[in-house]
């Protein structure tokens, strides 16, 4: 029983491992600049159930990097990414609903997934969460709440935030 418990042990950490390597391969491709091989190996550790491949991999497709440009394929692994647990998925997919590019424009969808983001320690998403404050986008318009955000991604180091927060602040909120 102890030799099948080790075996299926290593049945199961091998492909970690081997996903492990192709993660970083495919980074150190995308900072090289060999953007089709970065996608190859993002496809892969994607398949294999990592999160943020997929979300990477949905960065390459947004911005046509290595592959055809598509909004569709960026939205869907953004949403297998947020599905997964990847914060930052979850962000790159409220983006895409704010700017209804992949999908239709929803702003409630794109506050709800910034706020996920956000509560997850996402500086962009709490920063995404004060632009929509700010302007009234899916949520009803509230500054003080938009400092909130601003001043959680701040807090966060996310320059942007520090900016919009001291502008509010100025503003008298």
């Amino acid at each position: 029983m102890k030799n099948l418990l080790f075996f299926i042990f290593l049945v199961l950490l091998i492909p970690a491992y081997a996903l492990a390597d192709d993660f970083d391969d495919a980074l150190k491709a995308y900072n090289q600049g060999n953007y089709s091989k970065a996608a190859e190996l993002f496809q892969k550790v994607c398949d294999g159930g990592d999160a943020l491949g997929c979300n990477n991999l949905g960065v390459m497709y947004a911005k046509g990097k290595g592959v055809k440009q598509d909004y569709f394929k960026a939205v869907e692994l953004y949403q297998k990414a947020c599905d997964g647990g990847n914060a930052l998925g979850c962000n790159n997919l409220g983006v895409m609903y704010a700017k209804g590019k992949g999908v239709k424009q929803d702003y409630f969808k794109a506050v709800e997934l910034f706020q996920k983001a956000c509560d997850s320690g996402i500086a962009e998403g709490c920063y995404n969460l004060g632009l929509r404050y700010t302007n009234g986008q899916g949520v009803k318009q509230d500054f003080v709440k938009a400092k909130y955000f601003f001043g959680k991604a701040c807090d966060m180091e996310l320059q942007q935030g520090c900016d919009n927060y001291r502008k509010l602040n100025e503003m008298g909120y």
